[in-house]
């Protein structure tokens, strides 16, 4: 990782790891990836050098939709960080890819498993390839945006089942083992849209609200056996969902696609979109052994567009 001495709030860095390569603006607290790894077993330090251990090294990891954005970043960190990473994706070339590039860069044991967890026979093969996971991490495509009047009964099912339900019955496999083991961490990245719905997400919305709804009482459960459940609140990062949005968005309203981007930045009071691995770093540390007093949440990560307090 290299880092520069631009002038501007924070210092910044030019990271090397597995998001772009834009110098970006870190306060001098945060926490930051080493690339290489550390070689004393956590894999996210201080800036000073000091080790910071996730305690989740020799722990078991299940990251779906694990082959982009921020699945990738996801399953990167809890690599870096020493666990043994399964990736379920849809691509299988994409997924080998990135399997590969993972495992070279952290030195961890990471498994790819070619599946589409939004059915049935998907969920299956992830949990054959990995039946007792420690760490669970629910990750779907969205819906598409549109207008509701426009859409049937199949494309309601289809958004919940890909929103709602696959994540449900994935943590209905596992979470007894969890709670046997003493140990779990679920994490479901689902959309800020939880809290700020927009227009003509109804898709979306939706479904993604029925699951804050589920992990909101399922969390309060379990927490005794030291299982976590909590949500991760994307706002806009520059993934290619976000640019796929942005580009319909630009071609319903007859606009180019470089000013619905620039306009969609404005709004974001960072002044910028995130980076796939700050969300990461985030999720990485929710699937710790450092994170479990924090259950049942919806925690906002999107630069501080959400004008809300709750």
């Amino acid at each position: 990782m290299e880092r520069s001495d631009k002038p501007g709030w924070g210092t910044f860095v030019k990271r090397d790891g597995f998001g772009d390569d834009r110098d970006f603006p870190t306060p001098d607290f945060a926490l930051l990836r080493l690339d290489p790894p550390h070689k004393e077993g956590g894999r996210i330090c201080e800036k000073d050098g000091n080790h910071m251990d996730l305690g989740i090294s020799g722990r078991k990891a299940i990251v779906c939709g694990a082959s982009a954005g921020l699945g990738r970043a996801t399953a990167a960190a809890l690599a870096a960080d020493g666990a043994t990473v399964w990736l379920a994706a849809r691509g299988a070339d994409r997924l080998a890819a990135t399997a590969a590039d993972i495992r070279a860069r952290t030195g961890a044991t990471v498994h790819g498993v070619v599946a589409d967890v939004t059915t049935e026979a998907g969920r299956a093969a992830v949990l054959a390839a990995c039946p007792d996971p420690d760490i669970l991490v629910n990750n779907a495509g969205g819906p598409p945006a549109g207008d509701f009047r426009n859409w049937s009964r199949e494309d309601w099912i289809k958004a919940v089942d890909g929103n709602m339900l696959s994540a449900i019955f994935l943590i209905k496999a596992t979470l007894d083992g969890m709670i046997a083991r003493k140990f779990g961490r679920v994490v479901n990245i689902t959309s800020f849209l939880v809290k700020a719905p927009g227009a003509g997400m109804g898709l979306s919305n939706g479904a993604r609200s029925g699951l804050t709804g589920f992990v909101g009482g399922l969390a309060r459960e379990v927490a005794a056996h030291n299982v976590t459940l909590n949500n991760l609140l994307p706002g806009q990062f520059d993934t290619d969902r976000l640019r796929a949005l942005q580009s319909g968005a630009a071609a319903r309203a007859g606009r180019d696609v470089a000013t619905v981007r620039d306009g969609a930045m404005k709004a974001i009071p960072a002044g910028r979109f995130g980076a796939a691995d700050e969300f990461g770093a985030a999720c990485a540390f929710l699937c710790s052994a450092n994170a479990g007093f924090i259950t049942g949440q919806n925690i906002v990560i999107d630069g501080g567009q959400f004008p809300g307090l709750l």
